[in-house]
Protein backbone atom coordinates (compact mmCIF):
# COMPACT_ATOMS: atom_id res chain seq x y z
CA UNK A 1 0.00 0.00 0.00
CA UNK A 2 1.23 3.50 -0.77
CA UNK A 3 0.85 5.42 2.10
CA UNK A 4 1.19 8.42 -0.17
CA UNK A 5 3.56 10.51 2.43
CA UNK A 6 6.89 10.20 -0.51
CA UNK A 7 8.13 14.20 -0.18
CA UNK A 8 6.08 15.09 3.28
CA UNK A 9 8.58 16.15 5.55
CA UNK A 10 8.33 14.69 9.34
CA UNK A 11 9.76 15.05 13.21
CA UNK A 12 10.07 12.75 15.54
CA UNK A 13 10.63 13.47 19.09
CA UNK A 14 12.71 10.08 21.00
CA UNK A 15 13.74 8.91 17.21
CA UNK A 16 17.35 7.21 18.34
CA UNK A 17 15.70 4.32 19.95
CA UNK A 18 12.21 1.91 20.39
CA UNK A 19 9.22 3.09 18.56
CA UNK A 20 10.44 6.39 17.04
CA UNK A 21 13.47 4.62 15.25
CA UNK A 22 10.67 2.63 14.50
CA UNK A 23 8.50 5.16 13.06
CA UNK A 24 11.05 7.35 11.43
CA UNK A 25 12.43 3.94 9.59
CA UNK A 26 8.99 3.62 8.38
CA UNK A 27 8.29 7.33 7.15
CA UNK A 28 11.50 7.13 5.43
CA UNK A 29 10.86 4.37 3.63
CA UNK A 30 7.82 5.64 2.56
CA UNK A 31 9.73 8.46 1.07
CA UNK A 32 9.54 10.89 3.64
CA UNK A 33 12.22 13.51 4.96
CA UNK A 34 12.42 13.08 8.52
CA UNK A 35 13.83 14.51 11.72
CA UNK A 36 14.52 12.61 14.79
CA UNK A 37 14.97 14.63 17.86
CA UNK A 38 16.95 13.40 20.69
CA UNK A 39 19.24 14.88 23.12
CA UNK A 40 22.10 12.94 22.40
CA UNK A 41 23.56 13.89 18.96
CA UNK A 42 26.11 11.20 18.53
CA UNK A 43 23.21 8.97 18.89
CA UNK A 44 21.31 10.91 16.01
CA UNK A 45 24.38 11.01 13.58
CA UNK A 46 24.78 7.49 13.58
CA UNK A 47 20.91 7.00 13.49
CA UNK A 48 20.39 9.24 10.98
CA UNK A 49 22.58 7.79 8.92
CA UNK A 50 21.35 4.45 9.30
CA UNK A 51 18.13 5.00 8.15
CA UNK A 52 19.41 7.16 5.54
CA UNK A 53 21.74 4.11 4.21
CA UNK A 54 18.54 2.02 4.22
CA UNK A 55 16.35 4.21 3.18
CA UNK A 56 18.05 6.68 0.44
CA UNK A 57 15.96 9.17 1.70
CA UNK A 58 17.41 12.22 3.66
CA UNK A 59 16.97 12.03 7.83
CA UNK A 60 18.50 14.40 10.50
CA UNK A 61 19.26 14.39 13.64
CA UNK A 62 18.71 17.60 15.71
CA UNK A 63 20.21 17.73 19.45
CA UNK A 64 16.95 18.80 21.16
CA UNK A 65 15.75 18.44 24.79
CA UNK A 66 11.68 18.37 24.31
CA UNK A 67 11.14 19.45 28.27
CA UNK A 68 12.44 23.14 26.93
CA UNK A 69 10.79 25.24 24.51
CA UNK A 70 13.69 27.34 23.47
CA UNK A 71 15.10 23.75 22.46
CA UNK A 72 12.03 22.77 20.78
CA UNK A 73 11.32 26.07 18.96
CA UNK A 74 15.02 25.87 17.62
CA UNK A 75 14.93 22.15 16.39
CA UNK A 76 11.53 22.90 14.46
CA UNK A 77 12.18 26.03 12.75
CA UNK A 78 15.58 23.99 11.67
CA UNK A 79 13.36 22.03 10.13
CA UNK A 80 11.79 24.03 8.14
CA UNK A 81 14.54 26.19 6.81
CA UNK A 82 16.12 23.43 5.94
CA UNK A 83 12.96 21.55 4.05
CA UNK A 84 10.78 23.97 3.90
CA UNK A 85 7.50 22.80 4.96
CA UNK A 86 6.78 20.52 7.94
CA UNK A 87 3.75 17.94 7.26
CA UNK A 88 3.93 15.33 10.27
CA UNK A 89 4.72 15.21 13.67
CA UNK A 90 5.40 12.65 15.63
CA UNK A 91 4.99 13.28 19.72
CA UNK A 92 7.04 10.34 20.90
CA UNK A 93 9.69 11.10 23.24
CA UNK A 94 9.54 9.73 26.77
CA UNK A 95 9.78 7.19 29.46
CA UNK A 96 8.24 4.77 31.43
CA UNK A 97 7.97 5.83 34.97
CA UNK A 98 5.97 3.88 37.66
CA UNK A 99 6.32 4.01 41.61
CA UNK A 100 3.71 3.17 44.46
CA UNK A 101 1.82 6.90 45.65
CA UNK A 102 4.06 6.73 48.95
CA UNK A 103 7.13 6.91 46.55
CA UNK A 104 6.00 9.17 44.16
CA UNK A 105 8.18 12.85 44.66
CA UNK A 106 6.72 15.87 43.16
CA UNK A 107 10.28 16.45 41.55
CA UNK A 108 8.89 12.48 40.04
CA UNK A 109 5.94 13.72 39.00
CA UNK A 110 6.60 16.90 37.82
CA UNK A 111 9.73 15.50 35.57
CA UNK A 112 7.31 13.23 34.16
CA UNK A 113 4.81 15.73 33.09
CA UNK A 114 6.84 18.12 31.80
CA UNK A 115 8.69 15.52 29.40
CA UNK A 116 5.42 14.13 27.66
CA UNK A 117 2.76 16.43 28.10
CA UNK A 118 4.77 19.82 27.80
CA UNK A 119 7.07 18.44 25.48
CA UNK A 120 4.19 17.75 23.06
CA UNK A 121 2.63 21.02 24.00
CA UNK A 122 5.62 22.65 22.75
CA UNK A 123 6.30 20.49 19.82
CA UNK A 124 2.83 21.28 18.54
CA UNK A 125 2.93 25.00 19.27
CA UNK A 126 5.89 25.53 16.61
CA UNK A 127 5.15 23.13 14.32
CA UNK A 128 1.55 23.66 13.99
CA UNK A 129 2.12 27.16 11.79
CA UNK A 130 3.54 24.84 8.95
CA UNK A 131 1.27 22.08 9.53
CA UNK A 132 -1.64 24.23 9.13
CA UNK A 133 -0.19 25.04 5.63
CA UNK A 134 -0.35 21.68 3.63
CA UNK A 135 -3.31 19.65 6.10
CA UNK A 136 -0.52 17.77 8.24
CA UNK A 137 -0.95 15.44 10.92
CA UNK A 138 0.43 14.68 14.68
CA UNK A 139 0.24 11.11 16.19
CA UNK A 140 1.03 11.50 20.11
CA UNK A 141 2.63 8.38 21.31
CA UNK A 142 0.45 7.25 24.96
CA UNK A 143 -0.44 4.24 26.59
CA UNK A 144 -3.50 2.22 27.77
CA UNK A 145 -2.77 3.16 30.75
CA UNK A 146 -3.73 6.51 30.17
CA UNK A 147 -7.12 5.11 29.63
CA UNK A 148 -7.08 1.97 32.18
CA UNK A 149 -4.43 2.60 34.92
CA UNK A 150 -3.69 0.36 37.56
CA UNK A 151 -2.30 0.63 41.08
CA UNK A 152 1.17 1.91 41.39
CA UNK A 153 1.33 3.31 37.34
CA UNK A 154 1.78 6.91 38.42
CA UNK A 155 3.32 8.92 37.05
CA UNK A 156 3.16 7.76 33.55
CA UNK A 157 -0.39 6.55 33.19
CA UNK A 158 -1.42 10.31 34.24
CA UNK A 159 1.03 12.08 31.54
CA UNK A 160 -0.41 9.52 28.94
CA UNK A 161 -3.95 10.57 30.36
CA UNK A 162 -2.96 13.88 29.39
CA UNK A 163 -1.72 13.05 26.29
CA UNK A 164 -4.58 11.38 24.92
CA UNK A 165 -7.13 14.25 26.22
CA UNK A 166 -4.64 16.53 23.96
CA UNK A 167 -5.21 14.37 21.48
CA UNK A 168 -8.92 14.72 21.38
CA UNK A 169 -9.15 18.50 22.24
CA UNK A 170 -6.39 19.11 19.78
CA UNK A 171 -8.54 16.87 16.86
CA UNK A 172 -11.19 19.03 17.19
CA UNK A 173 -10.00 22.23 17.39
CA UNK A 174 -7.57 21.91 14.38
CA UNK A 175 -10.14 19.73 12.10
CA UNK A 176 -10.89 23.24 10.33
CA UNK A 177 -7.58 23.60 9.48
CA UNK A 178 -6.80 20.39 7.93
CA UNK A 179 -4.54 18.63 10.78
CA UNK A 180 -5.38 15.85 12.12
CA UNK A 181 -4.63 14.68 15.48
CA UNK A 182 -4.42 10.89 16.81
CA UNK A 183 -2.99 8.96 19.16
CA UNK A 184 -1.10 4.64 19.77
CA UNK A 185 -1.52 3.65 23.25
CA UNK A 186 1.33 1.15 23.02
CA UNK A 187 1.70 -1.57 25.48
CA UNK A 188 4.59 -3.60 25.93
CA UNK A 189 7.14 -3.70 23.72
CA UNK A 190 11.00 -4.69 22.82
CA UNK A 191 12.90 -1.58 23.52
CA UNK A 192 15.71 0.48 25.27
CA UNK A 193 14.69 0.49 28.71
CA UNK A 194 13.08 -2.97 28.82
CA UNK A 195 16.48 -4.37 28.11
CA UNK A 196 17.88 -2.52 30.85
CA UNK A 197 15.45 -3.52 32.96
CA UNK A 198 16.77 -7.10 32.21
CA UNK A 199 20.39 -6.07 32.46
CA UNK A 200 19.82 -4.77 35.92
CA UNK A 201 18.22 -8.04 37.33
CA UNK A 202 21.98 -9.18 36.50
CA UNK A 203 20.58 -13.03 36.60
CA UNK A 204 23.19 -14.92 34.59
CA UNK A 205 21.31 -17.57 33.73
CA UNK A 206 18.55 -15.42 32.28
CA UNK A 207 18.15 -14.17 28.98
CA UNK A 208 16.86 -11.16 27.40
CA UNK A 209 14.52 -13.39 25.05
CA UNK A 210 13.66 -15.66 28.46
CA UNK A 211 12.84 -11.96 30.01
CA UNK A 212 10.47 -11.37 26.73
CA UNK A 213 8.99 -14.75 27.05
CA UNK A 214 8.19 -14.59 30.34
CA UNK A 215 6.72 -10.45 29.95
CA UNK A 216 4.95 -12.21 26.34
CA UNK A 217 2.88 -14.96 28.68
CA UNK A 218 1.15 -12.49 30.22
CA UNK A 219 -0.43 -10.56 26.86
CA UNK A 220 -3.45 -12.05 25.48
CA UNK A 221 -1.40 -12.76 21.87
CA UNK A 222 1.14 -14.31 23.66
CA UNK A 223 4.48 -12.45 22.67
CA UNK A 224 6.07 -8.97 23.64
CA UNK A 225 5.24 -6.85 20.39
CA UNK A 226 7.83 -5.41 18.20
CA UNK A 227 8.59 -1.41 18.22
CA UNK A 228 7.70 -1.84 14.25
CA UNK A 229 4.55 -2.88 14.83
CA UNK A 230 3.80 0.40 16.94
CA UNK A 231 5.74 2.44 13.79
CA UNK A 232 3.82 1.03 10.98
CA UNK A 233 0.33 2.12 12.84
CA UNK A 234 1.94 5.71 13.54
CA UNK A 235 3.19 6.00 9.80
CA UNK A 236 -0.27 5.10 8.20
CA UNK A 237 -2.29 7.58 10.93
CA UNK A 238 -0.05 9.98 9.68
CA UNK A 239 -0.22 9.23 5.98
CA UNK A 240 -2.86 10.13 3.16
CA UNK A 241 -4.82 6.45 3.46
CA UNK A 242 -5.73 7.55 7.36
CA UNK A 243 -7.31 10.92 5.57
CA UNK A 244 -10.34 10.79 7.58
CA UNK A 245 -9.31 9.42 11.03
CA UNK A 246 -8.89 12.32 13.66
CA UNK A 247 -9.25 11.90 17.77
CA UNK A 248 -9.16 8.15 17.40
CA UNK A 249 -6.49 6.39 20.15
CA UNK A 250 -5.55 2.80 18.69
CA UNK A 251 -4.22 0.32 21.22
CA UNK A 252 -1.18 -1.35 19.91
CA UNK A 253 -0.54 -3.84 22.90
CA UNK A 254 -1.30 -7.60 22.21
CA UNK A 255 -4.85 -7.21 23.82
CA UNK A 256 -3.50 -5.95 26.62
CA UNK A 257 -5.68 -3.27 27.66
CA UNK A 258 -9.42 -3.81 29.32
CA UNK A 259 -10.84 -1.11 27.59
CA UNK A 260 -11.04 0.12 23.82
Amino acid sequence: MDLGIAGKVAIVTGGTHGIGRAAAERLSAEGAKVAIAARTQSDLDRVAAEISNATGQEVAGISTDVSDEASVRAMVEAVAARWGRIDILVNNAGTSSAAPFADMSNERVMEDFTLKVMGAIYCTRHALPYLKRNGGAICNTTTPGGKAPGGGSQPTALSRAAGISLTKAWSKEFAADGVRVNTVCVGTLKSRQHQRRWETMRKPDYTLEDHYSNAGARIPMGRVGEASEAGDVIAFLCSERASYVTGASVNVDGGTSPVV
